[in-house]
């Protein structure tokens, strides 16, 4: 019996934001309702896996999109679906994300009553001339609003989005967002750099130059403002992310440390020891497969002892606590020297990562081009 993470993959949105590059599409209530009706037969069917049965699932995350877009009673029977089909842990941390514009109290309750215990509400910022320009569907008093009236349901592990980079965004105003989000005392705070997807509304006014975003030297102070904010009553525990002692997101967390997890939903990704498992990114082609009783698989990857060895160290480089190498090296029968030759040697002899006892970690003056050295170890 092994410990893995379960993703459900909700892809609808009330409007598409400019800079978004994840799966989804506008739609209604409805729509997102009717999908996870027929998301139902998919959730059984995997369950029923020897793999999935070999599993004891210890974070269960709700995503999308914006989940919570269905209505309660549709979430609540989806969740009692998966309780019902998989060993989920009772101490499992289930999370689902929602956007301030979709939060009120009667489904607060509603989501905790279902099982809910970890709320993501996805902010971005407390600036309204921001949320127009990112065409966000809320206002920053909604945001505020969402926030507390979830507080005073009884939600008591609450995650906020805030991103920086933003056009239109100065340090001043990434400092305001960073401290309206602390006023509102949440436990976790996930804090993104902008960046430009292929395809998006951003995308494609950047090609017209029609897009002004903050240089890199704004952008570097904005990191280093979010340090120096945080750093006193949060711990960062990834690149991106901060949060209260023993708060940090058990499915993110198992996501970094390339854990197992089983995704299910239009677009979602499975690793399940190391087979890479895709499902038609398309809702209504999705949808379609699943009437048709068809698999919604599109492409598998087994990926090669050597593949899972690069893919660990890059992800769990992202955390601050860094890797533990010896471990993987057990765990997949092989040394570093084997993989990476002198490449991890000779980061370390310019300083770019740290070795202490066994763990190897990202040095900390470096955590803001992490990418840039990350792409060495492809």
């Amino acid at each position: 019996m092994t410990e893995a993470g379960l993703y459900l993959h909700i892809p609808f949105c009330r409007s598409r934001c400019g800079y978004c590059a994840f799966n989804s599409v506008a739609a209604s209530r409805s729509a997102a309702d009717d999908y996870l009706k027929l998301l139902a037969p998919e959730i059984t069917a995997y369950a029923a896996l020897p793999w999935s049965q070999s599993q004891t699932f210890t974070s269960l995350f709700i995503g999308g999109g914006t989940p919570s877009l269905a209505s309660p009673a549709a979430v609540a029977a989806t969740l009692a679906l998966c309780q019902r089909h998989f060993r989920i842990s009772p101490q499992a941390e289930i999370s689902m994300e929602a956007n301030p514009d979709t939060v009120d109290h009667d489904s607060l309750m509603a989501w905790q009553q279902a099982g809910v215990n970890r709320l993501s509400i996805g902010v971005q910022s407390f600036t309204d001339a921001i949320l127009k320009g990112l065409n966000r569907a809320h206002t920053s008093q909604q945001a505020v609003q969402a926030l507390v009236t979830a507080r005073r349901s009884g939600f008591s592990n609450i995650n906020i989005d805030l991103i920086y980079g933003l056009p239109g965004q100065t340090l001043a105003i990434w400092q305001h967002d960073l401290r309206q989000a602390l006023e509102l005392a949440p436990e976790h705070l996930a804090l993104y750099e902008l960046t430009i997807e292929p395809g998006t509304p951003f995308a494609r006014a950047q090609q017209q130059k029609r897009l002004e975003l903050p240089d890199e030297e704004l952008v570097a102070d904005m990191e280093e403002a979010t340090v120096a904010l945080l750093a006193p009553v949060m711990q960062r525990y990834e690149i991106s992310n901060y949060a209260q002692p023993g708060l940090q997101c058990s499915h993110n967390l198992n996501y970094w440390q390339n854990g197992s997890y089983l995704g299910l939903g239009a677009g979602a990704v499975s690793c399940l020891d190391g087979l890479r498992l895709s499902h038609e990114p398309d809702p209504s082609a999705f949808m379609n497969l699943v009437k048709q009783q068809k698999s919604t698989v599109i492409s598998a990857e087994c990926l090669s002892p050597r593949g899972r060895f690069r893919e660990s160290i890059i992800m769990e480089l992202r955390l601050l606590a860094g890797i533990d190498l010896p471990a993987l090296e057990r765990r997949l029968h092989l040394s570093a020297q084997e993989v990476y030759g002198d490449l991890l040697a000779d980061l370390m002899d310019q300083g770019l990562l740290i070795r202490e006892g066994n763990r190897v970690r990202l040095a900390a003056p470096y955590l803001a081009v992490a990418n840039q050295i990350l792409t060495k170890l492809v």
